[in-house]
């Protein structure tokens, strides 16, 4: 079953089949499904590091190395993505594709026009972020000794590989799944939008109060985004881009490890953060009523999932 024609993003879980009970069991569903496939990765990763006669790393386990760890960790949080579709389309009744936007896929193109923004942002927010702790003595670690083109190019290629899954997984559970859970019961959209943004920040762990601060406003703008352009491709293309060019960045300083994550930002990055990822929104809405891009479901329910053209709809009446 689908939602009934002009209901906007967060409003999608809202349809003739919900009940209260479906997105439990849906959010059970999800979260249990993706422990056990993260404990057969995991399990399969150190068995085969122990067949291999790799030596244990600081864990006590035996690994093959930072940059296997990191991909490791990424996939099993890619493994989330599958189970929330899952319980979508075998729970709620509904077509999975509506977590993506409101015309029930994703929409490649748009997607594709907010990558090269969110590209811009996360390279102004790093420049500027350096620069501001340069200038309050922070070291910034740009004199470190660089990895070497074989480790570099050899961790690029890995992270391309796994990061939009990582990414595209996150934001599918948050800006998607508990957007539109909670949206269901919420005709406005900020309950939902706020209150995805709380539990984003605290599944990063609660590091520094500007990190947390940081993942907060993160959650809340692109949750704004997303309900304002009925689909998540600006808010994947962000936190791709956010992940992958940092995790690049810091690849060719072979500083991949993952002991720190964006919940352990100091307060120079989080202040260089806000004024960019405001812009970023600024931008990618305007660029949405440019293309008069449809953020409410369309006039026939057939039309769900099918890639069928869908008559465009004003932002502002998704709020």
């Amino acid at each position: 079953m689908t939602a009934p024609p002009g209901t906007p993003y967060h409003r999608l879980a809202r349809t003739p089949a919900h009940r209260w009970w479906r997105t439990l069991l849906g959010t059970l569903f999800a979260l249990l499904g993706g422990i056990a496939v993260v404990l057969l990765v995991y399990v399969a990763y150190v068995v085969a590091a122990e067949l291999s006669g790799r030596p244990d790393g600081p864990d006590g386990m035996a690994g093959f190395g930072p940059l296997a760890e990191l991909a490791v960790g990424f996939l099993s949080i890619a493994a989330l993505l599958p189970m929330i579709l899952l319980a979508a389309r075998l729970i709620q009744s509904r077509p999975a594709g509506t977590l993506s936007s409101v015309e029930g896929r994703i929409r490649w193109r748009w997607l594709m026009i907010c990558v090269p923004v969110a590209a811009i942002a996360i390279i102004l927010f790093l420049i500027g972020g350096t620069a501001l702790g340069a200038l309050t003595g922070q070291d910034a670690g740009l004199d470190d000794p660089l990895a070497g083109w074989g480790p570099f190019l050899t961790s690029t290629a890995v992270l391309f590989l796994v990061v939009p899954l990582q990414a595209a997984a996150e934001e599918y559970l948050c800006r998607g799944w508990l957007l539109q859970a909670l949206g269901a019961w919420f005709r406005s959209p900020w309950v939902p939008i706020v209150a995805q943004a709380l539990v984003f920040a605290a599944l990063h762990g609660w590091g520094t109060p500007f990190g947390f601060a940081d993942l907060l406003v993160f959650g809340v703008v692109t949750g704004w985004v997303t309900v304002l352009t009925g689909g998540l491709e600006a808010a994947i293309a962000l936190h791709v881009m956010n992940n992958l060019i940092s995790s690049v960045v810091a690849g060719a300083f072979g500083q991949l490890e993952m002991d720190e994550t964006a919940a352990d930002m100091p307060w120079q990055l989080a202040a260089a953060d806000l004024p960019i990822l405001l812009g970023f929104a600024a931008v990618i809405v305007w660029l949405a009523r440019r293309r008069r891009l449809a953020t409410v479901s369309p006039d026939s329910g057939p039309e769900i999932g099918t890639g069928l053209p869908v008559t465009a709809v004003h932002p502002g009446a998704a709020v």
